[in-house]
């Protein structure tokens, strides 16, 4: 799971300027928006840069049976 969707919230950013940024198509940044795919690490850190965020707040940190 990530927090890519919130991110681009809380900045006010559309999707499509993401994927534009990124050179991926409007779909790619769709699914990994709605966490029907995940991002390589590669791309995940793109895409932190372009939001100017630590790639940290991009991941969603999953409830263990611990929490």
């Amino acid at each position: 799971m990530n927090r890519i969707k919130e991110v681009l919230e809380e900045k006010g950013i559309k999707q499509t300027w993401l994927a534009e940024k990124l050179g991926k198509s409007y779909n790619m940044v769709n699914g990994y928006v709605q966490n029907r795919q995940q991002p390589r690490l590669e791309v995940l850190n793109e895409i932190a840069e372009i939001l100017d965020v630590d790639v940290r707040e991009l991941i969603a940190a999953s409830k263990g049976k611990n929490d």
